[in-house]
């Protein structure tokens, strides 16, 4: 979509849904947001753009810690880092700018808090949103280890009041959309919103304009209605009634190749899993006559049952009893579990 595959379409006068390429830039660049959610004050971490090392070093000297820097362009969810000390934050620095001398990163203010993830459908006169997210950035238990681009997900978050999800979109996903359309550049699709609840109330971490993974996995399911029909009616401007469950929490835990994600070993065997787990895959090839991991992500698994509890115990019991050499996490879910416990 950054490189105009949405505004190709419209010109053939085809059907497509999702931003055109001008749009697209809310996750094609980290410096346009930031820039945009400024100019129309919308709540977000401060930061500063540099776009060279000697800027980044003025910036980082005196910066607050810890501290985030974020590559400005599309990273396939890797372009985050977090410094907790000025030597690394400029050991990382240097070694971007020794690969790009001009390259654009966007420093900012470290915020603490739960995150959560919002799924709009954005259409011609309405926009639907659907049950809200939780995603695990982290690739080791206890939120530790680098930033990976998704290591599982839950959905609905139901420890999250409905309260704080309105007051989100009311602060952070509607007035985004009116700042796009006030710039000329009005925005169609789905859009990601990550949000974090820090003590001043929600804010955006980033915007996507697309499905995040593994969030999708984890959202789309619930829902109940045709997603075609639901899409056809937004795209053409009609009211659509797009429903989703609402019994049910769906856990999704993402295996890995051992080495994601710097250097993912390729060619391991897939575990075998019950039926009832559904299986979404990703870095996978066919070797013979089964598949095997060619990527960083390989697959994720999907539960759904009534309680994060019951659904946490089940997924687990199932993913330890393969014996796999993939790696995942054993704690997605860990904040919803706890404050499941806590209402017994």
């Amino acid at each position: 979509m950054t490189d105009g595959i949405v505004d190709a379409f419209q010109a053939a006068g085809l059907p497509i849904f999702g931003p055109t390429k001008s749009a697209a830039q809310l996750e094609g660049s980290k410096a346009f947001t930031k820039a945009l959610l400024q100019k129309y004050d919308i709540p977000t971490a401060d930061s500063v753009t540099v776009t060279n090392l000697n800027e980044a070093k003025q910036v980082l000297n005196t910066h607050a810690y810890p501290v985030v820097v974020k590559l400005d362009g599309l990273a396939l969810g890797k372009g985050v880092s977090i410094y907790e000390h000025p030597e690394t934050a400029l050991a990382g620095i240097e070694n971007i700018y020794e690969q790009d001398s001009q390259a654009p990163l966007v420093i900012e203010e470290f915020m603490q808090g739960p995150e959560f993830s919002i799924f709009s459908f954005v259409g011609k006169e309405q926009v639907v949103h659907a049950p809200i997210a939780q995603d695990h950035k982290r690739l080791l238990d206890g939120d530790r280890g680098p930033n990976t681009g998704g290591m599982g997900a839950y959905s609905p978050v139901r420890w999250i009041g409905e309260d704080v999800v309105q007051t989100a979109i009311t602060s952070l996903v509607e007035p985004v959309l009116a700042a796009m359309r006030a710039e000329g550049t009005p925005f169609e699709g789905i859009l990601y919103t990550g949000v974090m609840l820090t003590e001043a109330g929600p804010k955006v971490i980033e915007y996507n304009v697309r499905f995040g993974d593994p969030e999708a996995q984890v959202v789309l399911p619930q829902l109940t209605s045709d997603l075609y029909t639901n899409i056809m009616e937004l795209l053409a401007g009609k009211p659509t009634n797009m429903t989703w469950q609402d019994t049910d929490v769906y856990l999704g835990v993402t295996l890995a190749a051992p080495g994601y994600p710097v250097n993912p070993e390729k060619g391991l065997p897939l575990p075998a899993l019950p039926n009832d787990v559904q299986i979404d895959y990703a870095g996978v090839k066919q070797q013979t006559n089964q598949l095997v991991s060619n990527g960083g992500r390989v697959l994720t698994a999907v539960i759904h049952r009534p309680t994060m509890v019951t659904a946490q115990t089940d997924l687990y019991a199932a993913l330890d009893q393969t014996h796999t050499d993939l790696v995942y996490r054993h704690d997605i879910g860990h904040q919803a579990v706890v404050a499941e416990l806590a209402e017994e």
